[in-house]
C-alpha cells in the first residue's frame, strides 16, 4: 500500500500496475530522450569541423576548376600563339627565299656582267699586247741604230751620265751631290759627291773611250788587236790626264778623282789586258770605275757621310744625354718621395686596421656585456652649484 497524502495506491491492484509501469516507460522514455538529445549535440560538435573540412575542400575543388578553366585557356592562347608563330617563320622564310633567289639572280646578272667585262678587258689587253709587239720590233730597229748613237761623243756621254744617275740616287742621299757642278776653274763635273774633309768633295766623270774600245774588238788579225791596244791605251792616257788635271784641285776637291766606265766589258778589258794604264790611273789620283765596283764605292762613301753627320750631331747629341740624365734624376728623386708617400700611407693604414681591430674587441665587449640590476647602492649623485657672477 502507497499512500500520497488523502489517496491511498493499493499495489497489487491491476490498475495502479498498469500506471506505474505506463509511469515507468514514461521515465524511461524522458531518460532515452535526454541521452539522445546529449548525443545529438556531441554529434553536431563533432560535425561542425567536418562540415569545415567540407566548405574548404568544395573551395578547394572550385579553385581546381577555375585552374583548370584558366589552364585550358593558356593551351587554347598558346595553341594560338604557336599557329601565329609558325604563320610568322613561313612567312619570314618566303620572304628570305624571295631575298635570296633575288640575289641570286643579281649576283648571275653581275657575274654575267663581269665576264663580259673581263672579256672586253682581255680584248684591249690583247690589243696593247699586239701594240707592244709593235712597239718591241721597233725597238730592236732602234737598237741596232744604238751603235751609232753611241758613236756620237755628246751622246756616249748622255748615256754613261744617265747610267751615273741611276746609281748615285740609289746609294747616295739627294743633298749629298751635284750633277753638272761648276768649278772654280770653269770647269763643270759630271757629278760632285759632297764627302766631307778629309777627302772633300769628289768629282766623278762619266766619259768614256769608246772608238778604241770598239777598233779592238772590231779587229781581226794579232796586228789589228796590238794597234787597237796601243790605240785604246792612248786613249785612256789622255782620259787619265784630263781627269787629273782638271777636277782635282787642291784646296776645293779631294786629292782624286772617279772615271765611270758604264761598261763591265771594257773595266775588264782594261785590268786584263792594260794593268799598267789602270796603276798610272792610282798614280794620278783617277780611279777607274764600273757600275759595280761604282756602286761599292758609293756605298763607302755613304757610311763616311752618315759618320761624318754623326759626328756633326755628336755635341747635340751629349747635350740631348746630359738632359735625358738630368731628367733620370728627377724621375729618381720623385721616386724617392712617392716612397716616402707609400710608406707613410702605409703606416696610416696600418694604424687604421689596429685602431679598427681595437674598436672591434670593444664593440664585441660591449655586446657580451650583462647588464644586471647590481646589488650595490647608487654612487651619490654630486650637484654641480651654479656659479656666481663677479
Amino acid at each position: 500500500m502507497i499512500r500520497f497524502g488523502e489517496t491511498t495506491l493499493d499495489l497489487n491492484d491491476p490498475t495502479v500496475q498498469a500506471a506505474l509501469a505506463a509511469g515507468a516507460l514514461v521515465f524511461l522514455v524522458l531518460i532515452l530522450l535526454v541521452m539522445s538529445v546529449r548525443r545529438a549535440g556531441r554529434s553536431a560538435e563533432m560535425i561542425a569541423p567536418l562540415a569545415g573540412h567540407l566548405s574548404l575542400l568544395g573551395q578547394r575543388v572550385e579553385a581546381l576548376s577555375d585552374g583548370q578553366n584558366r589552364l585550358s585557356g593558356g593551351l587554347t592562347h598558346v595553341s594560338e600563339a604557336q599557329a601565329a608563330s609558325q604563320a610568322n617563320m613561313l612567312r619570314l622564310m618566303e620572304q628570305r627565299l624571295a631575298e635570296v633567289s633575288s640575289k641570286m639572280t643579281e649576283n648571275l646578272q653581275g657575274s654575267a656582267t663581269r665576264t663580259a667585262r673581263s672579256l672586253g678587258d682581255l680584248q684591249q689587253r690583247l690589243e696593247t699586247i699586239d701594240k707592244a709587239q709593235a712597239n718591241i720590233e721597233k725597238l730592236s730597229g732602234d737598237v741596232l741604230s744604238l751603235q751609232d748613237i753611241l758613236s756620237n761623243k755628246q751622246t756616249r756621254g748622255a748615256f754613261g751620265e744617265i747610267q751615273l744617275r741611276d746609281i748615285v740616287s740609289k746609294a747616295l742621299p739627294t743633298d749629298s751631290y751635284t750633277w753638272q757642278a761648276t768649278l772654280s776653274n770653269g770647269k763643270r763635273a759630271d757629278c760632285l759627291i759632297h764627302l766631307p774633309n778629309p777627302p772633300g768633295p769628289i768629282v766623278v766623270d762619266a766619259k768614256f773611250p769608246l772608238e778604241a774600245y770598239e777598233a779592238l774588238v772590231a779587229a781581226g788579225t794579232d796586228e789589228e788587236r796590238k794597234r787597237a791596244l796601243g790605240g785604246l791605251k792612248q786613249a785612256v792616257r789622255v782620259h787619265i790626264k784630263a781627269i787629273s788635271d782638271r777636277y782635282i784641285l787642291e784646296g776645293e776637291t779631294a786629292d782624286g778623282a772617279l772615271m765611270f766606265l758604264p761598261s763591265e766589258a771594257i773595266y775588264a778589258e782594261l785590268h786584263a789586258r792594260l794593268p799598267e794604264v789602270v796603276r798610272e790611273g792610282f798614280a794620278a789620283r783617277v780611279w777607274i770605275v764600273s757600275p759595280t765596283t761604282c756602286m761599292a764605292t758609293l756605298h763607302t762613301m755613304r757610311a763616311i757621310l752618315k759618320d761624318a753627320r754623326m759626328r756633326e750631331q755628336a755635341g747635340e747629341i751629349r747635350k740631348a744625354l746630359a738632359q735625358l740624365h738630368r731628367d733620370v734624376e728627377i724621375v729618381l728623386e720623385r721616386a724617392g718621395k712617392l716612397e716616402t708617400h707609400f710608406d707613410q700611407a702605409r703606416r696610416d693604414v696600418e694604424g687604421i686596421t689596429v685602431a679598427a681591430e681595437r674598436a672591434g674587441k670593444r664593440a664585441a665587449r660591449l655586446d657580451n656585456f650583462d647588464f644586471e640590476e647590481s646589488d650595490a647602492e647608487p654612487a651619490p649623485v654630486v650637484r654641480l652649484t651654479e656659479r656666481r657672477e663677479t
